[in-house]
């Protein structure tokens, strides 16, 4: 666990590491903001304890840049009697917390456990992203290029994204990396797949509903909007909602209101809806399933995701992503594929798309040799 003392006072910023070195912990001191801030442009900090008066640069100008920086160390402000209306100015800004002068040495330690504890926390918070948006969009071809250069104009804004494709193709990728690049990343990304959800429950599971409103409400429930306020909604396969759900959809989209089931007051929501489908939405609006009013409100953007078969000269970044992806599920070293049987599944016709060729790679990987070559491709394809 690496610590930084920033602070003009030696007595203090010495006296600090002592207490700190002896607990374990490895310390950094620096007499002045900008030292400071060049220590934590080299080195990463877990906890930074950063005194609020200083010359030159006080400490609410560290903590601004800490934060515009994007630095996630634990920022403790240490603070005089006549800073506490500074110090909770600085809570405000993002620091974790202040510790009162004289120091104590009790609640100096205390604060450094809190901050480690809350340290791990968003390391775990990483990791878990990661596994989350981990998926990517692999491919240099020029279909997903221009997506990519789609999702880097569209994402910072508010705008709503509704996204095109066959099954398979990875129209939640894209989603995905709409909510990852926007600034609402960190807040809730909640997807819904209309088409699993009978239509029954559909108004249920996006609104909520207030205990008693049907017979299995025994208590309330907060609906897929409000659980996504403030963040990202992807209703994927959105063509297949009943139109009773597509009007309250519209609704929320127009109004930033919804109505539980059951419930009498309105709640407020502030959601980015992302949309997918499969289908063709117009010829839906032509045959009465899909009101056109919703698709206009959806449909700011239009992102197509092309078919695999439209981006074969991906097939071999692709096989090699999900080669290694495989067997490091399995614990086992990566198996190759020879470049005649890479050669062999560009020739192959994708009615399934990337899910289909991830599939398929399982099954190479299970059935054939090390490496894998043109014959397995044959036998088992």
């Amino acid at each position: 666990m690496k610590l930084l003392v920033i602070d003009d006072e030696r007595a203090i910023r010495n006296s600090l590491k002592e207490i700190l070195m002896d607990e374990g912990y490895d310390v950094d001191i620096a007499e002045d903001g900008p030292a400071g801030l060049a220590l934590t442009a080299k080195s990463r900090y877990d906890v930074i304890f950063c005194d609020i008066k200083m010359p030159g640069m006080e400490g609410t100008e560290v903590l601004d840049k800490l934060v515009a920086e994007g630095i996630d160390s634990a920022v403790v402000m240490i603070s005089g009697h006549g800073d506490i209306d500074t110090a909770v100015e600085c809570i405000k800004k993002g620091a974790f917390d202040f510790i009162q002068k004289p120091l104590d040495l009790n609640r100096i330690l205390i604060t450094v456990k809190n901050a480690t504890d809350k340290a791990n926390l968003v390391k775990d918070n990483k990791i878990l992203k990661k596994k989350v948006y981990g998926q990517q969009m692999i491919g240099e071809s020029e279909p997903i290029r221009h997506i990519r250069e789609m999702i880097e104009k569209v994402a910072p804004t508010p705008a709503r994204v509704l996204i095109t494709g066959a099954n398979g193709t990875g129209k939640e990728l894209v989603a995905r990396s709409l909510h990852q690049q926007s600034t609402r990343s960190a807040m809730p990304y909640i997807e819904v797949n209309c088409a699993a959800i009978p239509s029954e429950l559909i108004e249920s599971e996006l609104f909520g509903h207030k205990k008693g409103s049907f017979t299995s409400a025994v208590k309330d429930h907060k609906g897929k909007f409000e659980q996504a306020d403030g963040g990202t909604l992807f209703l994927d396969e959105i063509g297949d909602m009943s139109l009773a759900a597509q009007a309250k959809v519209l609704r929320v989209l127009q109004e930033r209101k919804l109505t539980p089931v059951g419930g009498d007051k309105d709640i407020e929501v502030d959601v980015r809806v992302i949309a997918a489908t499969n289908k063709d939405l117009k010829a839906e609006i032509e045959k009465g399933t899909f009101r056109e009013d919703l698709y206009h409100r959806l449909s700011v953007i239009l992102i197509k995701v092309p078919s695999l078969d439209e981006r074969k000269d991906d097939i071999p970044l692709l096989v090699d992503y999900f080669a290694g992806q495989i067997c490091a599920e399995s614990g086992k070293p990566v198996r190759p594929f020879e470049e005649a049987a890479v050669k062999l599944l560009q020739e192959k016709s994708w009615p399934g798309n990337i899910r289909e060729l991830r599939n398929v790679v399982e099954r190479l990987l299970i059935l054939g040799g090390n490496p894998v070559t043109a014959q397995d491709v044959k036998s088992y394809v």
